[in-house]
């Protein structure tokens, strides 16, 4: 099975490595303007023959796109976007938190 989460941060990693907006990807793939747009935010998922379109866009093949050393990569749009999510009081905690796991 496959993870959705994974699928769709992975191919926003990507997309984003190879500095392309996802409406440039969409319409380079021949489809409409949202459509990377829709696969990245969970509102849409895509085929077979569509997930290799996506890979031969990104220069890579299925197997480099579901590599497992990639599920342990840092993600900082993710990071970014619950730290976005955090009431101040969170946001301080988790500051402090920080602040005391990278002390020397």
């Amino acid at each position: 099975m496959i993870d959705e989460k994974f699928f769709r941060d992975r191919l926003r990693t990507l997309r984003n490595e190879k500095q392309v907006s996802a409406r440039e990807m969409s319409l380079a793939l021949g489809q409409n303007e949202s459509y990377i747009n829709k696969i990245e935010s969970g509102k849409a998922t895509t085929t077979i023959p569509s997930f290799i379109n996506i890979c031969e866009y990104l220069k890579i093949s299925p197997s480099v796109f579901f590599d497992e050393e990639t599920r342990n990569t840092f993600d900082k749009q993710d990071f970014e976007y619950y730290l976005k999510k955090l009431s101040p009081n969170q946001a301080k905690y988790i500051l402090e938190l920080l602040k005391d796991i990278t002390k020397n």
